[in-house]
């Protein structure tokens, strides 16, 4: 029988009367959508990558798919985002630098990589290898809120040079800036120190500026930084009495922007060594690339090391990050994630931007990026395609000159040839669907190598596949790559006798019976009586920050839920939960990285064997990001 409306027509005849009822009933087939996810690299000195993979033979053939794609260059994928970045300037200080310095950036990657707006406009190719779908389609994800994308570069000069003129009008007759200008506004250390980087970017892109803007601006940096060490000896003198302990996480900022302006003071660097335990992880890294353009290589590459021992590396998916403390400092400038990652990214690319780290911060952050409000703010989201373009660059990303080969199973099936001229229109997909993918174990391979065969094969490879079949296995295997989820079944045995202390009418001490259960896990075929209370608890594992994720539970025939109201759940994810006929749906508006769990109860009702399908989850604007839980197959018998 297929699944479908089942029609069943009950008749009693007799010779005086007769009578007849028809009723339909949903019939499902027992069997899941699965898709597999891998993912792979090959990098610049190697010359294939493979992945093995197995078609079940119980499947229907015609909705099984194999997609492939592939880049040369991950950090290239941010060129999708460059026309949505670019904006006229507005409001306080740091939104109007955030806003003028990825415009800045746009306009020298442009330039350095010979395209034009219009060309990003017109282009066919997804460089991000993990998204699959319509290229076009996914690049548009990036206009967010009322903004339209800016594809006019005469348009984009005259936004950079609207920025130079704003933040020139908001600079302070100190010299530094504030959050915003006018009477009564001071000069801030952070706020200063963030707009004279955003000038030395803009200075070093070949942006006209204001002559002495910029120098006004160090010279402010540079007093402030000998106040500080006036005050850190101060300290030392004084025996503590007097003066600050330690160098601060602004002091490392601040450091950085002036060693990048020739200024060094050789004080603070040694209070920033002496206290680089002591400073955010962030902080460390700013410190590390200061120390990297002074050449003080024992004391940067001691910094590196510490960072090191925070460095979550996630050989599954090729990605690195730094797992910053939880150390209650998310509000501050120094809390941030992203911007933390991209700034390592900074000091991992200056020092080498071949190691393998450095690669897999690349992946991360922009495995981070959509998902959120590009990343998560105007200055994260500025931070981060500054260091994608020093990386892009550095690496030689930039210009790849590769011949790319797809083989399966032995067979030669596409070759395409990558060089920076077609980088934005080559076919970065290969795709096998219906009979022609046969059952059995097979072997996909990436094959590359330098199209000039006198140069070595530089040029890294990212991959990634999806193997889709309608399984129908007698028993059906969790999948997932990016997210996974696990799910458990427990029988819920009251306690008895089970009391807690309470309070009286009169404030006396009493014992007042109370309901509580002791929870007891089932594995896949074991039995529960009719009228058992189960909880069903879904185990979620993200490795990322992801929005609009869906988990649909499908439940056991023989069982419903306790629940019949759909709404808001209660506790850290705030699902929305739908209890439908077939499934349980939880909605979430945010998934942040790491493990979660939810739950609901159901009552073991009508006798016999059943199957539940797989928990099916997935993300509503990103169909490359799936996953399935276990099939579990429950048994159900008569209450004795």
């Amino acid at each position: 029988m297929k699944e479908g409306l089942a029609k069943v027509t009950a008749k009693a005849l007799t010779d005086e009367e007769s009578d007849a009822m028809q009723q339909s009933f949903p019939a499902y087939v027992h069997g899941f959508l699965k898709t597999e996810s891998f993912s792979g690299v090959v990098r610049a000195n190697e010359a294939n990558g493979k992945v093995e993979f197995n078609v079940p033979a119980d499947r229907r053939p015609e909705q099984s798919r194999l997609e492939v794609r592939y880049s040369p260059t991950l950090a290239g994928a941010m060129v999708d985002a460059l026309p949505y970045l670019v904006e006229y300037p507005y409001g306080c200080t740091e939104q109007t630098l955030n806003r003028f310095v990825p415009t800045v950036i746009t306009q020298n990657i442009l330039q350095r990589m010979n395209l034009d707006l219009a060309a990003i406009k017109d282009k066919r190719t997804n460089l991000n290898a993990q998204e699959i779908g319509d290229d076009a389609g996914r690049a548009a994800q990036w206009k967010h809120w009322d903004r339209n994308p800016v594809f006019d570069e005469a348009e984009v000069t005259k936004m950079v040079k609207q920025g130079v003129e704003d933040l020139t009008a908001m600079q302070l007759s100190d010299g530094g800036w504030g959050w915003f200008s006018g009477w009564g506004e001071h000069s801030y250390p952070h706020t200063t120190a963030v707009v004279v980087h955003g000038l030395q970017i803009a200075q070093q892109n070949d942006v006209a500026l204001v002559p002495g803007m910029l120098e006004r601006g160090v010279e402010w940096l540079k007093q402030y930084q000998e106040a500080e060490v006036a005050k850190l000896k101060l300290y030392e003198e004084t025996g503590g009495k007097k003066g600050k302990s330690q160098a601060g996480d602004t002091d490392a900022l601040v450091y950085m922007v002036l060693v990048d302006a020739d200024v060094a003071n050789d004080a603070m660097r040694d209070y920033l060594f002496r206290d680089r335990g002591k400073i955010a992880l962030y902080s460390q890294a700013l410190f590390g690339l200061a120390l990297h353009k002074q050449q003080d290589i024992e004391k940067r590459d001691m910094i590196i090391k510490n960072l090191d021992q925070f460095l979550k590396v996630d050989d599954e998916n090729q990605t690195a990050y730094l797992d910053l403390p939880n150390n209650n400092t998310w509000w501050y400038w120094h809390g941030s994630n992203i911007e933390a990652n991209a700034f390592y990214l900074k000091l991992l690319t200056a020092v080498n931007p071949q190691d393998p780290k450095a690669a897999g911060l690349v992946k991360y952050l922009l495995n981070n990026r959509k998902h959120a409000t590009y990343w998560e703010n105007t200055r994260d989201t500025a931070y981060c395609i500054e260091a994608l373009a020093d990386y892009l660059v550095a690496s030689g990303e930039a210009e790849p000159n590769v011949l790319v080969e797809v083989w399966l199973d032995g067979e030669l099936k596409q070759s395409v040839e990558i060089t920076p001229a077609v980088l934005f229109s080559y076919d970065n997909s290969f795709v096998v669907e219906g009979v022609d993918l046969t059952d059995g174990a097979h072997t996909l391979e990436l094959r590359k190598k330098p199209l000039d065969a006198n140069l070595p094969a530089a040029t890294p490879l990212s991959f990634n596949a999806y193997l889709t079949n309608f399984s129908t296995e007698d028993f059906i295997t969790a999948a997932g790559l990016e997210i996974k989820v696990g799910r458990k079944f427990y029988k819920l045995v009251q306690r008895e006798d089970a009391t807690e202390v309470v309070q009286g009418d009169r404030g006396q001490v009493i014992d007042q019976k109370v309901l509580k259960y002791d929870r007891v896990e089932l594995a896949s075929l074991d039995r529960v009586e009719s009228g058992d209370l189960i909880e069903i608890e879904l185990e979620i594992d993200s490795k990322n920050d992801y929005e609009y994720v869906i988990f649909e539970d499908f439940k056991a025939a023989g069982c419903e839920p306790v629940d019949l109201q759909s709404g808001y759940t209660r506790g850290g994810l705030g699902a929305y939960v739908e209890f439908r006929d077939e499934k349980v749906a939880f909605f979430l508006r945010t998934l942040a990285r790491g493990k979660h769990s939810v739950s609901y109860r159901v009552r073991a009702e009508v006798p016999g064997l059943f199957s539940a399908l797989p928990t099916n989850a997935y993300a509503m604007y990103a169909p490359e990001l799936k996953a399935n839980s276990d099939e579990m197959k429950l048994g159900i018998t008569d209450t004795e």
